[in-house]
């Protein structure tokens, strides 16, 4: 079945990030892309914060979801990884063509069929436009152009790209590729990674610190948008929440089906975190990692989880000498809305009458979603579902969650 794909590329260099399941780099020059601010950064030294009220997310098998580890890149540290996403140019193993941050941008992106280029979500706008800085940033310029379920692009004859107009139908491309009417793309309005940039000594300590508290563990769960939450040896829990440290493990996760460096870990819930095989388990949790690691209040899109696959060269593939994208089987991947956040119930701040606040118990499902369910299954459009609906409960999180020290004091 033909679509309507969003080949976001999102690449340093040949753009400045990814693109979703499937990003397209295509070599055209363009204008400086740009990218816009939020005001949620990963600062690389911060503490994550802890939290409270943590439901269990559910639909989750074995089945693997893509084979095996992918990209090639078995082995990778976590260190490594962390200096990859945040830019640090020692030791990277950034794809070549992906360049540096700021540089020219070149090809579209797009949105599969019967998307409209936004998830179904009662919760979330789309993220503004354009004007960036550096590193971190998910950059404008990008089209949505024809692609499969798969979001992988669908090229025409010469190798090049294809728009697609607001009606679905294909612009009309000049012999360089480019519309010929530039006016009739649709541009693929992207967020930011919200990682930063830090020196390779706070990285690498990063790293060290989410292994060593993965490896001391006495529990492990997750939150109600599918972060981890580790328990230490004093009973404290721990959420990570950062978005390096979740935009890591994402990668690691779909590069490797594992956490380099992290042995057994307890219990068997989350074996699939150091099996080193890329299973549907890895899939289903990694989209929450993801939603953790972008904007909090911007709505996801397929082109935008394209282009961050690309741009962080998640089993990158090269066409001719002018597209790269990436490439992800979804084909066995299942999301169920109420599977997921039915039943979840999290600690949360609600306005009284007379004004004050009271600490009260709220179900994510009714709360968050409106008691609306949504299904999706086998393409890239149902994990962007997926993502999209962790990202609105991470937003609802931070603007609502009892923090563990204030639940305390309430409760005594």
């Amino acid at each position: 079945m033909l679509s309507g794909g969003a080949a976001i590329g999102l690449a340093f260099g040949a753009f400045s990030l990814a693109a979703p399941a499937a990003s397209a780099f295509q070599g055209h020059e363009g204008g400086q892309s740009g990218g816009h601010e939020t005001d949620h950064t990963d600062h690389a030294d911060g503490d994550d914060h802890q939290s409270g009220g943590q439901g269990q997310q559910g639909g989750r098998d074995e089945r693997p979801g893509a084979g095996g580890p992918q990209g090639g890149q078995g082995g990778r540290s976590l260190e490594s990884i962390f200096r990859d996403v945040t830019g640090a140019d020692e030791d990277s193993d950034r794809p070549d063509w992906a360049g540096q941050p700021g540089g020219q941008s070149g090809s579209g992106g797009g949105q599969p069929e019967g998307r409209g280029g936004q998830p179904e979500n009662p919760g979330g706008g789309q993220p503004g436009g354009a004007g960036s800085s550096g590193q971190g940033d998910l950059f404008g310029d990008l089209w949505i152009i024809l692609r499969d379920e798969n979001g992988v692009p669908i090229l025409t004859d010469e190798g090049w790209v294809q728009p697609i107009d607001s009606e679905g139908e294909l612009i009309a491309l000049d012999e360089e590729g480019h519309p010929v009417d530039e006016t009739l793309t649709q541009e693929v309005e992207m967020g930011r990674l919200n990682v930063g940039r830090a020196p390779n000594s706070v990285l690498d300590r990063r790293a060290e610190e989410v292994i060593n508290l993965l490896q001391d563990a006495t529990e492990l769960s997750t939150d109600a948008a599918g972060r981890l939450v580790i328990t230490d040896s004093d009973g404290e829990a721990h959420t990570i929440d950062s978005p390096l440290e979740n935009l890591a493990i994402y990668v690691a996760l779909l590069t490797q089906g594992s956490i380099t460096g992290v042995g057994d870990l307890p219990g068997d819930a989350f074996d699939y975190l150091t099996d080193g095989v890329l299973t549907a388990e890895d899939l289903a949790a990694s989209a929450s990692f993801l939603a953790a690691a972008t904007d909090k209040t911007g709505a996801f899109t397929s082109d935008e989880v394209a282009y961050i696959n690309a741009f962080l060269d998640i089993n990158t593939v090269t066409e001719g000498d002018n597209v790269t994208y990436s490439v992800i089987d979804y084909s066995n991947f299942t999301y169920d809305r109420s599977d997921a956040y039915e039943g979840v119930e999290v600690n949360v701040l609600v306005q009284q009458d007379d004004g004050t606040w009271t600490v009260e118990s709220v179900d994510i499902y009714e709360t968050v979603f409106g008691d609306v369910d949504a299904e999706a299954a086998g393409t890239l459009d149902a994990y962007t579902q997926a993502a999209d609906d962790a990202r609105a409960v991470i937003n609802f999180l931070h603007e609502y969650e009892v923090p563990v020290s204030t639940l305390g004091e309430a409760t005594n």
